[in-house]
């Protein structure tokens, strides 16, 4: 298997679904040493990133994220990915042995920039209805994600510039896929990304934790 070195600089489109999630329901996807974040009574903020990756980047594919909630780790703030779904095999690899991220093979389908939906073999993961952005705005910006590999939790920065708007979408998360439990429900906002040049960078060893993850 073959993949490059991080960082990796990815160019494409996108679009990201943010929730309000019960976090009694996502407690247990998410290690116990990263303290989840409340942004609403008894909820927290998830999101499920779609995105096609092209011309210009390290590797072509196209990405399913959820992250079922936005966590703090001594301080330190992000995301906790808990589901990803690729269509490129050194995709996998790479995330799962530089970033120690649970990447798995998945096949998607881009319907007129319209809709797209993820399956794994005969098993619907999910799929997205989407309308064409109105008005965009050029944003850069910064944040950050955990993992874990072996004993070590991580955490990596990702940098972001792109055209965005927000628009109008409808998940529906099929009974039959692994992240059904989480209960998305509909987004409460939609960001559309266009023409988007992203830079995710190598890891950094924050802490230590029980889950056992990725070699």
């Amino acid at each position: 298997m073959s993949y490059p070195p991080a960082p990796w600089k990815l160019q494409g489109y996108a679009i990201q679904t943010l929730h309000l999630v019960d976090i009694e329901r996502s407690r247990h996807l998410i290690p116990a040493e990263l303290k989840i974040i409340p942004v609403w009574p008894g909820k927290t903020l998830g999101s499920v990133y779609l995105s096609c990756y092209g011309s210009g980047s390290v590797l072509e594919y196209s990405e399913l994220i959820v992250a079922p909630a936005v966590v703090n780790y001594r301080g330190k703030i992000g995301a906790w990915v808990s589901h990803i779904y690729v269509d490129n095999a050194d995709s996998v690899a790479g995330g799962q042995e530089i970033w120690g991220l649970p990447k798995e093979l998945a096949e998607f389908t881009w319907e007129q920039e319209k809709r797209v939906t993820v399956r794994q073999g005969n098993q619907l993961l999910c799929s997205l209805n989407y309308n064409q952005q109105n008005f965009a705005w050029r944003q850069r910006f910064s944040a950050s994600s955990f993992s874990a590999k072996s004993a070590d939790l991580l955490m990596f920065p990702f940098e972001c510039e792109s055209l965005l708007g927000l628009i109008g979408s409808q998940l529906e998360v099929f009974a039959e896929s692994p992240f059904s439990e989480i209960g998305l429900g509909q987004p409460t906002l939609t960001v559309r990304y266009e023409q988007m040049r992203l830079k995710v960078d190598a890891p950094q060893v924050v802490g230590h934790t029980g889950v056992v993850s990725y070699q």
